[in-house]
C-alpha cells in the first residue's frame, strides 16, 4: 500500500524555499483493546453526572469548558473564545539554525515523519540533504501543526531527510531530581565490565531481531479462548530471585564472563508451539496438574555458584 502524504510544506531557510510532502514515519502496531461489558455479555456505555445531582446525565451538547484558577472556581470559555486562542497551522518548517547532528539528546525527541520532495522540489531538496550529510550538521526549525507550535529537528539520511519533533525543557525531566548515589568502580570491577560489554557487543541495531513477544503471547491467547480453551499465568522466574541478596560483584562479572565465552549471543528466536502451549491450555486439562517449570535463564544459571558461595 502506497504511503499517503498527510499534508503538503514548504522547507525554508534564508531566501530558499523547498517544497515537500509530510509522510508519517511511525506505525502503530495496535494494541489489543478489551472492551468492557457486564457479566451477561452486553457492552456498557460511559455517561457524564453532574456532581451536583449524580443522577442526571449531562448530554455532550450542554457541556462547556473551563478552568479552574482557585479550588472550584472556574473561568468558563465558550467554543468561538477557544477558537480564537488556537494558532493556525503553518505550511512553512522555518530553520533556524543548523548544529551538530548528535548534539540534541534523544531523550527529547517525540513524534517522527518523513520529508519527501513535492512538484518541483527535488533538485533544492537534495541539495539539502546532501550538505547536511556533508556537513555532519542538522536543521533546527519552528513549525506549527494542528494548532501547536513545535521546535523540530530535521535531519539527513542516505535516503531523504526526517523530521523530528521535539519536546520543550519543560516536558523533559532530569535525572539530578533523583538524587542518585554516585559511587567510583575499582579498577578490576571496570575492566572486567568493559571485557562483557566487547563481548555482547554489535556494530548495528537490527530492529527486525525484535518482536513484541507480549502481544504474541495474548493473541495466542484471545485465539484459544476462541477455540474453548482457558487461559493460565505465565511464569516468570527471572522475576522471583532475591534482589535484596548482596553477591561478590566482580565473582558475577567472571561468571557472566565465561557462561558468555561458552555460548554465544544469538539471534532472539520465533516462540515455539511449546512456548505457546505455556501460555493455553485445554480445558480438559486434570484440576490441580502442575506444568513444567520453565528453564532458568542464562543470567540465573551463571550467578547461582557465586549466591551459593556468598551464602557460605
Amino acid at each position: 500500500m502506497a504511503a499517503r502524504s498527510l499534508a503538503s510544506l514548504s522547507l525554508g531557510f534564508g531566501l530558499v524555499s523547498i517544497p515537500v510532502r509530510l509522510y508519517s514515519a511511525t506505525e502503530s502496531a495496535g494494541a489489543v483493546r478489551y472492551n468492557l461489558l457486564t457479566k451477561d455479555g452486553a457492552r456498557v456505555k460511559q455517561q457524564y453526572v453532574s456532581e451536583k445531582d449524580p443522577s442526571v446525565v449531562v448530554p455532550r451538547s450542554e457541556m462547556v469548558k473551563g478552568y479552574e484558577f482557585e479550588k472550584d472556581r472556574y473561568v468558563l470559555f465558550e467554543p468561538a473564545e477557544l477558537k480564537s486562542l488556537e494558532e493556525g497551522g503553518s505550511h512553512l518548517i522555518d530553520i533556524v539554525s543548523f548544529i551538530p547532528e548528535k548534539a540534541v539528546d534523544p531523550i527529547y525527541f517525540d513524534k517522527a515523519y518523513f520529508l519527501a520532495p513535492d512538484k518541483r522540489g527535488g533538485k533544492p531538496y537534495n541539495l539539502l540533504k546532501a550538505a547536511m550529510l556533508e556537513s555532519g550538521r542538522c536543521a533546527l526549525a519552528r513549525w506549527v501543526w494542528k494548532s501547536k507550535q513545535y521546535v523540530v529537528q530535521v535531519r539527513a539520511q542516505d535516503e531523504g531527510l526526517v523530521l523530528q519533533q521535539l519536546l520543550y525543557a519543560d516536558e523533559v525531566r532530569s535525572l539530578k531530581d533523583l538524587d542518585i548515589e554516585q559511587v567510583t568502580p575499582s579498577a578490576p570491577e571496570l575492566k572486567l565490565a568493559l571485557q562483557l560489554i566487547d563481548q555482547i557487543s554489535a556494530d548495528t541495531y537490527e530492529p527486525t531481531m525484535f518482536e513484541d513477544e507480549e502481544k504474541k503471547r495474548i493473541l495466542a491467547a484471545i485465539d484459544a479462548k476462541i477455540e474453548g480453551k482457558q487461559v493460565v499465568a505465565v511464569d516468570h522466574p527471572e522475576d522471583t530471585h532475591g534482589g535484596a541478596e548482596v553477591i561478590d560483584l566482580t565473582e558475577m562479572l567472571r561468571a557472566s564472563l565465561s557462561r558468555g565465552a561458552r555460548q554465544p549471543a544469538k539471534r532472539p528466536a520465533k516462540p515455539s508451539a511449546a512456548e505457546v502451549e505455556e501460555v493455553v491450555t485445554p480445558m480438559a486439562q486434570p484440576k490441580g496438574a502442575k506444568r513444567a517449570p520453565k528453564p532458568a535463564k542464562a543470567a540465573e544459571e551463571a550467578v547461582a555458584p557465586v549466591r551459593a558461595r556468598a551464602r557460605k
